[in-house]
């Protein structure tokens, strides 16, 4: 079978993913993004105060049942932002987002379109584990977000992706079913961030059916990067 604009660790991670090798899309034209005005400088001074503040913080009643607050990990000066809904309850206890099979899953979506885990940043509308992983309430969400956007400030990413019906309808304020919301190019906050959104890995771990719709957000992911890059 014919390897259509991929490499060979593309093609091993689409492989991974039961998706067929399919060749990349053209690139779609996106609105200029204005850069955010924080500084080199001021970003490496605010990151540890802003964590420190995420791990002491007691918005919400979720702080007495967490092991310890999930910040986020990775890159700070990334071009793409993941975001997922919250820590469930390994990364509760390693203080990591996306570890385990789901974990596993995102790292060879993100290997198909080229990026590797590390030159991005992954972080999660809340910051503290829901007891029984359940869905966050409004509040809970009304009460993290601020730290969240906190980060997309300081990263100022080139584009984000929304994983899973949480992380969309927060970052979107929509109330629109994931299916519905798939397919488009969004604007995130002043800077008109680039957002696109897709199923989470869990989702489609239970459901891997769906992995050749979410392997074309990650190629209309991949055709935004080529865009502003």
């Amino acid at each position: 079978m014919a390897i259509h604009g991929q490499t060979k660790n593309q093609y091993r991670a689409l492989r991974a993913m039961a998706i067929e090798s399919w060749e990349l899309r053209s690139n779609q034209p996106i609105d200029e993004i204005t850069p955010d005005s924080i500084s080199h400088n001021q970003k490496k001074n605010d990151w540890p105060s802003l964590n420190t503040r995420i791990c002491n913080c007691t918005a919400c009643d979720l702080h007495v049942h967490r092991i310890q607050a999930v910040c986020g990990a990775g890159n700070v000066n990334a071009d793409c932002l993941i975001i997922g809904e919250a820590p469930g309850a390994e990364e509760d206890g390693k203080g990591e987002p996306f570890v385990g099979p789901a974990g596993m899953l995102l790292n060879e979506m993100l290997s198909s379109i080229g990026l590797d885990r590390n030159v991005v940043f992954v972080a999660n509308i809340l910051k503290c584990r829901p007891p029984q992983n359940r869905d966050p309430s409004l509040t809970e969400i009304a009460k993290c977000l601020p730290y969240l956007e906190e980060q997309i400030a300081l990263i100022d990413p080139k584009l984000i992706i929304a994983v899973g019906r949480i992380a969309a309808q927060s970052l979107l304020n929509s109330n629109q079913a994931i299916g519905r919301m798939r397919g488009e190019i969004y604007q995130y906050g002043k800077n008109h961030i680039p957002l696109v959104v897709t199923y989470h890995p869990a989702y489609l771990l239970r459901s891997p059916a769906q992995k050749a719709k979410s392997w074309n957000d990650l190629l209309l992911a991949h055709n935004i990067l080529n865009q502003v890059n």
